[in-house]
């Protein structure tokens, strides 16, 4: 039984690491392509900031989910 709990802890332990990294990546591949447009075409920031903004709203959603995936397997299962 003690066994089981471990593992139960170890799989949570494993969603959470692969959101947050899938996340810090996300976001940095977002920002980082967003800054380069940017710089690129200033006159444009207006109309790229809405795409940066939902890039980022997409990437936390990510981290969002792998921790209600990461609750559910404490409580649930």
């Amino acid at each position: 039984m003690e066994e089981a709990v471990a593992m139960k802890f170890i799989a949570v332990a494993i969603t959470m690491a692969g959101g947050a990294f899938g996340g810090g990546y996300g976001l940095s591949v977002v920002f980082s392509s967003w800054m380069n447009s940017i710089a690129r075409n200033p006159s444009a920031d207006a109309k790229l900031r809405m795409v940066g903004m939902i890039g980022f709203a997409g990437t936390e959603l990510v981290l969002l989910m792998s921790f209600v995936i990461a609750t559910l397997l404490i409580f649930v299962a």
